[in-house]
């Protein structure tokens, strides 16, 4: 063997025992090859003023899979000024500092138009409040500016707009509501997300560019129905196609949880953790729909009132996932944080 072979046979031992000691640095230190099968998607989910703590503590492990948090929600009084449950107030400066902890984690203030009434009680999603905020120039610019104060208060990354019910009459309104809103908004560096209904006429509307647009891709079944799942692939790829005439990178958004049947006629939310409790109840276990991916069984309580719920678990998620995905959709939004469970928290921590 001359000296030149020699001299390349030590380079390769070199190199090979280098290799090894990367290989070694990288997995003792936690570091991964880049999975080419992982599926890339932005997830931004919404935190409720009533659950709180515990979204809290679901956005806390999986602030690593999210890229904003829209904290929800910002109603109204009944002189049609905001109004911020004492719930929101306190989880705010939480919520903000949590999202700060990590650097690619937003925080956006969710509006929606329920009315809260001096008495207590609320109008959910009010049109009348719509028509009304939305009638003139200068109404529509004191809530506007109404919005802006709060933003500034708050010290969030911007705002979500989430009026449903919208009246036919009024969308023109409404549509130079959001034009003059994003204008207002984008010299303060200030974002504006519109979350649109599955019934909104979006193939009819002109919607202005620049806001990032949500179309929710669930209650297809709910406390307005009978039993069913909040969303089913069908109805996901109808409204991806649909999607199709948004601006820009829309978001498709997910429910998780779903809700509980009564013979009695009453229709009570559950989370995914209260229905798998309520699952020990039955008889059978849960069976899993075909057509949705979603969870449903039967149930009978105390009372001997026969129950049937249905829900979303971690499985169902990734399934109206890549059902999104498929369609070209890798922007996801999820309803909401608290009572999710460990095995949903896993699965989005893959994203």
């Amino acid at each position: 063997m001359n000296l030149t072979s020699k001299h390349a046979i030590a380079i390769a031992v070199f190199m090979i025992a280098l290799l090894a000691v990367l290989i070694f640095v990288m997995e003792s230190t936690g570091s991964k090859k880049p999975d080419p099968n992982q599926p890339h998607v932005e997830l931004s989910a919404w935190l409720a003023d009533w659950q709180w703590g515990d979204g809290l503590d679901e956005f806390r492990q999986i602030t690593e899979g999210l890229t904003s948090l829209q904290a929800f929600a910002v109603y109204f009084d009944d002189k049609d000024d905001l109004h911020l449950t004492e719930e929101l107030r306190e989880a705010l400066p939480q919520i903000v500092e949590a999202s700060k902890q990590s650097s690619l984690v937003y925080v956006d203030l969710t509006i929606v138009n329920d009315v809260i009434l001096g008495d207590g009680t609320s109008v959910q999603k009010d049109p009348a409040l719509v028509t009304r905020l939305m009638a003139t120039e200068q109404s529509r610019k004191k809530h506007i500016d109404n919005i802006l104060a709060a933003v500034t208060k708050y010290d969030v990354r911007g705002v979500e707009i989430d009026y449903e019910n919208i009246r036919s009459e009024d969308w023109d309104h409404v549509l130079a509501f959001y034009r003059e809103l994003y204008e207002r908004l984008r010299p303060l560096e200030k974002s504006l997300r519109i979350v649109l209904e599955p019934r909104a006429p979006i193939d009819k509307l002109k919607l202005p560019e620049g806001p990032v647009y949500v179309m929710m891709a669930y209650n297809l079944f709910g406390n307005h129905s009978g039993p069913g799942p909040k969303a089913d692939h069908a109805f996901i790829a109808d409204l991806a196609r649909r999607m199709d005439k948004l601006p820009g990178e829309p978001f498709i958004a997910f429910a998780a949880g779903g809700f509980d049947w009564a013979e009695s006629g009453k229709v009570a939310s559950v989370t995914a953790e209260q229905a798998a409790e309520l699952s020990q109840l039955s008889q059978e276990a849960p069976r899993r729909d075909a057509g949705s991916g979603s969870l449903y069984f039967h149930y009978t309580d105390d009372n001997n009132v026969k129950h049937t719920v249905w829900y979303a678990d971690h499985v169902t998620l990734a399934q109206w996932i890549d059902d999104a995905r498929q369609a070209g959709y890798e922007k996801i939004a999820l309803w909401k944080l608290g009572g999710l469970g460990q095995e949903t928290l896993k699965e989005l921590n893959r994203y």
